[in-house]
């Protein structure tokens, strides 16, 4: 049984005559709550029912349901009885009905907010994945809405009248734009090259040099990857120089595989040396059942040099060269949404779609319907590149920056005020997501600067406004580079 205080010692302690430890004491032991001198605030809180109940909370009632304001409510409370007992003052409107349910409002309007919020990108990366990658598209967007909002023949054949393939919707597409047999398309690159692994290599040997032995962002790592696919990883070569005859001693009865990493997000340059998938193919040929796996990682599907932009791998060349797989990504290069796509024999896919992980790692209605237009863009259009967001940010001209900047330092100018030194000024962009690492392209930035406002202060300052805007700071200096921005209206501050 706890003992109980005395009825006088009870008195005392409400009326705070004992020192704070001896309440403290007194309290744990009648497992009572500790009461400061704020006990007359903290009776007068309103319980949960008294504040639901009244007439003031019969609008947000109608806004959200009971529960949930229920513990908007509930929250206020317990953290006004918090603050009180840690000596915190509180005025009588704070305390009050209408008082605790404009907090819950507040607190549940930031709590229903739109996620993940839009945001400008003002970085100088292009395809920036921690800012979603890739944008859509508006006919990749339209057909996004249409399989949300409606029935689609996803998986249903309409001219058989039966059951279909959901990679139908793609394939098509991919086959006439790579020239590969087959394709199949999954949830990310990384579901891509693991489904191709487990299927074609599953407790077998998978040899790979070790320069291409690849990290990228989130600490993910192929041997990591390899294991969880049941392959086994068999390292040849050193970190910067591999030659065809590590492959030819590396491949025996166990092995599977020849697997090409391409490098993504890095460069080896100097005394280095690499076998070509050409070579590999030839070497795989010299063995029966051996695979040759390509991971491209962005992967485009064009020559991107007719454009003046920096060459990157094409999907298409990689399958001619000799490759029986090639996985890349649907939202680097290609412009898309998220999504793993593999192309290649018909052999190899087959393999691949047989497989039970292929169920696990599948697309859903809305990124199939977003590729099957972004494909149908590539296909059709007589400019791609004047469609698909990812070439338009890439490809607008330094005149077309220099509007946009010349417009936004004059209205940061008047939304800053003084003490801001606001510049245009040359800058240098990535494409980002893995591209081309070592290639800059040339761009222009906003830069503001203050020797009384710190950068970092200016930086949250935008990243706080209705619509955040995200920079980069450089130098001592917030940089806002144009690249991605089309309007300078999107770059003004609250």
């Amino acid at each position: 049984m706890v003992p109980q205080p005395a009825p006088q010692a009870k008195a005392r302690f409400r009326d705070g005559q004992f020192p704070s430890r001896v309440c403290e004491t007194v309290a744990n032991e009648a497992r009572l709550p500790f009461v400061t001198d704020n006990s007359e605030l903290l009776r007068r809180l309103p319980s949960v029912e008294s504040v639901l109940s009244s007439p003031e909370a019969a609008p947000l009632l109608a806004e959200y349901s009971r529960p949930s304001l229920t513990d908007a409510v509930r929250a206020v409370i317990d953290g006004l009885r918090a603050s009180l007992r840690n000596g915190a003052e509180a005025s009588d409107a704070v305390l009050s009905a209408a008082g605790v349910l404009d907090s819950a409002s507040e607190r549940l309007a930031r709590e229903t907010e739109r996620r993940p919020r839009t945001v400008i990108n003002a970085t100088g990366v292009v395809l920036h994945t921690n800012l979603g990658r890739a944008q859509l598209a508006r006919t990749a967007v339209e057909a996004v809405e249409a399989a949300a909002s409606q029935a689609c023949a996803l998986e249903y054949d309409i001219e058989a009248g039966s059951r279909g393939d959901r990679d139908t919707l793609v394939e098509d597409h991919l086959k006439h734009l790579t020239g590969a047999e087959a394709a199949t398309v999954v949830n990310n690159n990384a579901a891509a090259l693991l489904l191709a692994l487990n299927s074609l290599a599953e407790g077998r040997e998978v040899v790979v040099s070790r320069g291409e032995l690849i990290e990228i962002g989130g600490s993910f790592r192929l041997p990591e990857l390899m294991a969880k696919s049941g392959a086994i990883l068999r390292e040849v070569g050193t970190t910067n120089r591999t030659h065809a005859r590590d492959y030819s001693s590396a491949i025996g009865a166990r092995t599977a595989m020849l697997l090409k990493v391409h490098p993504s997000n890095y460069r080896l340059v100097g005394y280095t040396t690499e076998v070509s998938l050409a070579d590999l193919r030839e070497l795989a040929d010299e063995h029966e059942g051996l695979s040759v796996v390509e991971d491209l990682g962005a992967g485009a599907l064009v020559d991107m040099s007719q454009w003046g932009l920096p060459a990157e791998p094409v999907v298409g060349d990689r399958l001619s060269s000799g490759a029986d797989v090639v996985t890349f990504s649907g939202d680097k290069l290609l412009g898309g949404p998220q999504c793993g796509i593999a192309v290649g024999s018909a052999s190899a896919i087959a393999r691949l779609r047989k497989n039970p992980l292929r169920r696990a790692l599948r697309c859903d209605k809305m990124t199939l319907a977003a590729l099957e237009a972004t494909l149908r863009l590539y296909r059709f259009h007589p400019s791609p590149e004047s469609e698909i967001p990812t070439f338009v940010a890439l490809l607008r001209p330094i005149e077309s920056l220099r509007s946009v900047g010349e417009d936004a330092v004059a209205l940061l100018s008047d939304a800053l005020g003084s003490g801001y030194a606001i510049e245009l000024e040359p800058s240098k962009v990535q494409i980002g997501s893995g591209a081309q690492p070592d290639v800059f392209i040339d761009s222009l930035a906003v830069s503001i600067a203050s020797e009384e406002v710190p950068a970092q202060a200016i930086a949250e300052r935008f990243r706080n406004a209705p619509v955040p805007v995200i920079g980069r700071i450089d130098s001592g200096r917030f940089l806002l580079d144009l690249r991605c921005v089309s309007d300078a209206r999107l770059l003004a501050p609250a």
